[in-house]
């Protein structure tokens, strides 16, 4: 197998399992509570990517990277995991799995706009256009098919869905600037989100006993969408020869995952969900295609 076939399969490894993420929070939600699945999945996930730096033979390397760096990983463990699925999880809570899930992956487009201020990257005329279409969409699935009644089905919900992808795209922007090898670096993310996630269910009075089927949904979310497939995408993107390639590969997950959601949890997926989805889509990919040398100048 060479090395671009083994990127295919990592990636579609990786794609796989970020499909069934939506089905796993919305029954898990069933059981538990936004901060209680935050606090488990964290705990699970940092088993996971402890187990991994453990078969790597690279534990020791946790105590010198965690004197070095506690300040950047308490920062960005507060951001990732800690802030970005506790809100997350308040739209999925709120929202139909399959309206949240379409809303979530307009990111892509919002690190795009964040990279302008944060990164000082000029801006093109392809990502206003590509913005216009993708919020388009999510205006579409929020109204349910009516964007110009302007009635929302969940206006908190959607709040929430569309806070998470500034809080995941801010965080990979200063993730750029990261010096700390990834799997490490996520391993202290979630060594300091873990008492955070506590402290927050302490002060809300959610450290209750909770269902078994809350813990198995948590340790399915934390070990797998949290830490393994993020190891496994790692792995897809070193090996690959066309970060492109690999990249295109989570197009497949949107509608893996409606999929799901239809199958599992039994929402009818509505004509709203799949307008809205194509056109968030469509934005993205839109984003991706460089315009022409003449019309990017305006000449």
């Amino acid at each position: 197998m060479t090395s671009q076939q083994k990127a295919y399969l990592y990636g579609l490894g990786a794609v796989l399992a970020w499909s069934t993420v939506a089905t796993a929070f919305k029954i898990s939600l069933q059981h538990l509570s936004p901060a209680q699945l935050v606090l488990y999945a964290s705990a699970f996930s940092l088993l996971s990517l402890l187990s991994i730096l453990a078969w790597q033979g690279r534990l020791g390397e946790l105590l010198p990277a965690l004197r070095q760096h506690w300040r950047r990983s308490l920062l960005l463990g507060a951001v990732n995991p800690f802030a970005y699925y506790l809100i997350l999880f308040q739209a999925y809570d709120l929202l139909p799995a399959q309206e949240a899930q379409a809303i979530n992956y307009t990111w892509a487009l919002t690190m795009t706009l964040l990279a302008i201020p944060v990164l000082k990257q000029k801006p093109r005329p392809q990502d206003a256009l590509a913005a216009l279409v993708c919020y388009a969409g999510v205006l579409v699935i929020a109204t349910r098919g009516q964007p110009l009644a302007l009635e929302f089905s969940n206006l908190a919900g959607v709040g929430y869905a569309l806070v998470s992808t500034v809080l995941w795209a801010g965080y990979w922007l200063f993730n750029t600037r990261d010096r700390r090898e990834p799997v490490l670096g996520l391993t202290l993310n979630f060594l300091f989100a873990l008492p955070l996630a506590w402290l927050w269910c302490l002060g809300h009075g959610e450290l209750g006993a909770v269902a078994w089927q809350g813990i198995a949904g948590a340790a399915y979310v934390g070990a797998l969408e949290m830490g393994f497939t993020f190891v496994l995408w790692l792995a897809a993107m070193k090996l690959t020869s066309s970060t492109a390639r690999i990249a295109n590969l989570i197009f497949l997950a949107p509608l893996l995952s409606l999929l799901l959601i239809y199958l599992l949890i039994g929402e009818q997926i509505l004509p709203s969900t799949l307008n809205g989805l194509a056109l968030i889509l469509g934005g993205l990919i839109l984003q991706k295609i460089p315009l022409p040398r003449r019309a990017a100048s305006g000449c």
